[in-house]
């Protein structure tokens, strides 16, 4: 079973994102606009309830904090994922920190860089296209985080929320 940690954000944050990810997001209808805190990874069902206590303790033990975002970026050339950036705040960098050390996760891929996807597996040209219209469009908005979610993955490709885990309160 496929399992992730996010944090979704607020509807009014949300359906902006999704003004654009209709049309540049192929897994628009998948998951809903999210912050990736622990990318995907294969586990054992019977694992989750042991993945939720540790995530309920770190939650515990996280305040809630707030969540800007301010501008539309890009990973290219790395990838031509386009996305709105988040600021990394001490606490968002923090809980991605602690959360990657409870799974003893050694090797990323990436480095990790707070945001929320608005187009991917674009071509070079189609990439070049959006985010050359997108880049100057300021996105500010701010709001304040207080719980994220363990993610699994059905059979058709879409997620849905295992547990979620309130900051700083249970």
């Amino acid at each position: 079973m496929k399992f992730g940690v996010v944090i979704f954000p607020s509807k009014k944050l949300q359906d902006l994102v999704n003004s654009y990810r209709k049309r540049y997001d192929p897994h628009y209808s998948l998951i809903p606009p999210h912050v990736t805190i622990k990318n995907g990874f294969e586990a054992l069902e019977e694992d989750a309830k042991e993945y939720a206590d540790k995530l309920r303790q770190i939650a515990g033990n996280t305040k809630p904090f707030t969540l800007k975002t301010s501008k539309i970026s890009s990973f290219q050339p790395v990838n031509n994922v386009i996305y709105f950036k988040i600021e990394p705040t001490e606490e968002l960098l923090n809980l991605h920190a602690e959360i990657k050390q409870e799974f003893n996760e050694q090797t990323t891929d990436y480095a990790f860089v707070p945001h929320i996807t608005i187009g991917q597996k674009l071509s070079n040209d189609e990439h070049s296209d959006v985010f050359g219209s997108l880049r100057m469009t300021k996105v500010n908005h701010e709001e304040t985080v207080d719980r994220f979610h363990l993610l699994y993955q059905l059979e058709n490709g879409s997620w849905t929320v295992y547990e979620t885990f309130r900051l700083g309160k249970e």
